[in-house]
């Protein structure tokens, strides 16, 4: 339970974990207040509490804060629930009968909007989600509420089927829904690795279907915001139950609402991002983690998990089936299927009579750039519009130029705070760094050398839009980045714009490219296919392949055959050779090869011990003496502890940055000498001087 307790001149909310006779030698403050009834964690949320805490070594208390909404670590929450569904009362029951008796009754004949909504009550009560899904609008529900026609009762008991149609399927796709289905009362990792496009989204909901029908609860995650609308509706228009989203954007209301919603075991559809993997759900029956491979999924605060690997966790202790999804998995769940620790399922084609797009490239050493684009690039852009298509450009960089250079002495608009460039923006104009957040406006004058020659260099989406808009005047542009969608909300208004208007040009960053359905997008065009191959990460070229693979697979998503153009000066690079001539998986086989020699993940644990300060001789103190301790640790000959060094970006929002890289041989080993090491490290002269954290199974080496 959660209790109010004094902490220094501080009232805080903790969580009471038992009952003990206070040690005689010490005297204890007493609690101020009690503030639940009832115990709010129940035995598998503790369990996995305590889990995360020793496996990424992190406070138990802080662990144990991911499981209540923002609002119930400060003060006492609601446990008021919403009912759900809303029925006839005995006079609105008798005002059907006599309309179904009488059609030309008079009664609500000016009002057909409230006449249809209360015909669609023939069959019993509804889910108000449902009704809403359905078109009825809620100021007409609320109306019949007021005049007493309807009230508002729990969700039916028993499950009828959605009101959305199934489609119908492949033989893949069948063979995976019958593997997960039959594994709905027992644990069983599933990797469901199908190209984009092959009707993932299909099998779990006829997965979902099947544990509803059982009674079941059911938890699925998306690794953005952005992707909870599109697919809550999805999942409103076809199951018969509850669907909440649960996430950061929502107002307190609607959190503590979906929060609430499974706490009592009824069934219920549970959606969100990595947050909400830590939601009561007593009856928690199918976990599904969408696009799985995502960066997103992994904690960069506080406790540092992997939303993914806590969701596998989580279906142990509660003894259910977890499905991860992707078309191009991460090496780690490509290597546990590999292991026969996941059962791996494929879909190979596309649903339907769609084909995957024909991939090409665009070689710049021999075709010129015109401010960013090559001609055949824009040739294919025109051909595509004329025919009345979309065409989706892609560039993963926002903001107008990524560099502010002096043509005169060479000087470069550096941000004073980062070790990094300060990006050149339009509308305003300004000089932002995406680091730090830093802004500042544009000199016309060089600063070094007092020449009036500062010029943009290189591109982004800011002036791609001014190229594109300039070279093909009468197509409507659609541009999606941070500096143009800052809401959900935003998101969803220009979704639906791309959904309704033919022959549009779309330009992005990985905004574009992630799970989004665009059916008359024919031509994708990869403006800068080179970013991302002679990065330091050793993750980076994975990361590469699977944004290209992903935003390819926006392309040719019906009918109509899709193409996708990549621009590179290097075409013979044997990343891009294997993602072109081959795809996805011979690129993930040459890549865990190269891990498996160099002694990287998937087959050696890494673990970042990172340290920040306003002065770096402070960070490689601490750094030195924490190496010490991590060096003097039973077993400490089993892993190797490499640096310090400075991070790659050595200086970010004015602190400097250091880090210590340890090469586990086991995870077992590397986690007991971890266990052993941090106390001591954590008692260090030093460690009061810099801010450190732990990083186990880091998802990048900044």
């Amino acid at each position: 339970m959660r209790v109010r307790v004094p902490l220094g001149s501080r009232s805080v909310v903790g969580i009471a974990l038992a009952v003990e006779p206070a040690p005689p030698e010490r005297t204890l403050r007493p609690i101020s207040t009690i503030l639940d009834d009832a115990p709010l964690l129940d035995a598998h949320q503790l369990a996995l509490g305590r889990w995360l805490a020793q496996y990424y070594h992190a406070p138990l208390g802080e662990a144990l804060r991911l499981f209540l909404p923002p609002e119930a670590r400060k003060q006492a929450l609601s446990t008021q629930v919403r009912r759900s569904a809303l029925a006839l009362t005995e006079s609105g029951k008798a005002l059907l009968r006599d309309l179904q008796a009488n059609p030309d009754l008079p009664a609500l004949k000016r009002a057909p909007a409230q006449r249809a909504a209360l015909q669609a009550f023939a069959e019993g009560p509804q889910l108000r989600q449902a009704l809403l899904a359905r078109g009825h609008q809620s100021a007409i529900l609320k109306t019949l509420l007021t005049r007493g026609w309807l009230e508002a009762c729990d969700a039916p008991g028993t499950i009828n089927g959605g009101s959305g149609s199934a489609l119908t399927l492949n033989p893949a796709q069948s063979e995976a829904v019958t593997a997960i289905t039959a594994a709905l009362n027992r644990f069983q990792p599933f990797l469901l690795q199908g190209i984009t496009g092959s009707g993932k989204t299909e099998v779990y909901l006829r997965a979902m279907e099947a544990a509803l029908a059982q009674g079941g609860q059911i938890l699925m995650l998306v690794p953005e915001i952005g992707l909870t609308p599109q697919t809550a509706a999805r999942l409103r228009a076809r199951l018969p139950v509850p669907v909440h989203s649960l996430h950061s954007g929502l107002a307190a209301g609607r959190r503590n609402e979906g929060w609430e919603a499974g706490r009592h075991g009824q069934p219920v559809v549970l959606l969100g991002t990595r947050s909400t993997l830590f939601a009561p759900l007593p009856g928690l029956s199918l976990i599904i983690v969408d696009e799985e491979h995502d960066d997103s999924y992994k904690q960069q605060e506080g406790v540092r998990y992997s939303a993914r690997d806590v969701a596998i966790k989580r279906a142990a202790l509660q003894g259910c089936p977890v499905v991860l999804g992707s078309a191009t998995p991460s090496l780690e769940s490509l290597e546990n299927a590999r292991r026969g620790r996941y059962q791996r399922l494929r879909l190979r084609e596309r649903a339907g009579e769609a084909r995957p797009p024909a991939l090409a490239f665009v070689d710049l050493r021999r075709h010129g750039l015109e401010d960013g684009f090559a001609a055949p690039t824009l040739e294919a852009l025109a051909h595509t519009l004329d025919r009345g298509a979309q065409a989706l450009v892609f560039l993963n960089r926002r903001g107008y130029a990524p560099a502010l250079r002096c043509h005169a002495c060479g000087w470069l608009a550096d941000c004073d705070r980062c070790d990094a460039r300060m990006t050149v923006h339009r509308d305003p104009a300004r000089l932002r760094c995406h680091h730090c957040e830093r802004s500042q406006t544009i000199p016309h004058n060089c600063p070094h050398c007092g020449e009036r020659s500062p010029m943009p260099v290189g591109q982004g989406t800011q002036k791609a839009e001014t190229v594109l808009q300039r070279t093909f005047p009468q197509a409507p542009l659609l541009r999606l980045d941070r500096d143009v969608v800052r809401s959900a909300a935003r998101l969803q208004e220009a979704l639906a714009a791309i959904a309704e208007t033919p022959g549009a040009l779309l330009l992005g960053t990985q905004m574009l490219a992630k799970g989004h359905h665009f059916p008359r997008v024919e031509l994708v065009v990869v403006v800068d296919g080179d970013s991302g191959l002679f990065s330091a990460d050793f993750r980076a070229p994975e990361r590469l392949a699977q944004l290209l693979i992903q935003v390819a697979g926006r392309a040719g998503r019906e009918q109509a055959p899709g193409k996708v153009l990549i621009q590179t000066h290097d075409p013979e690079h044997p990343l891009l050779q294997a993602i072109v001539q081959e795809g996805y998986e011979a690129f993930a086989e040459g890549a865990l090869a190269e891990r498996e020699a160099l002694g990287l993940p998937p087959f050696a644990p890494l673990v970042l011990l990172r340290a920040e300060a306003q002065r770096w001789p402070e960070v490689e103190t601490f750094l030195q003496d924490a190496k010490a301790a991590l060096l003097e640790a039973p077993g400490a000959k089993a892993q190797q502890t490499l640096g310090p060094v400075r991070a790659p970006m050595a200086r970010r929002s004015g602190l400097y940055r250091g880090q210590l890289l340890l090469q586990g041989t086991t995870r077992a080993e590397l986690h007991r000498n971890l266990a052993s090491a941090l106390p001591v490290i954590d008692t260090l002269p030093s460690a009061r001087r810099v801010r450190w954290h732990c990083d186990v199974d880091p998802s990048d080496t900044y």
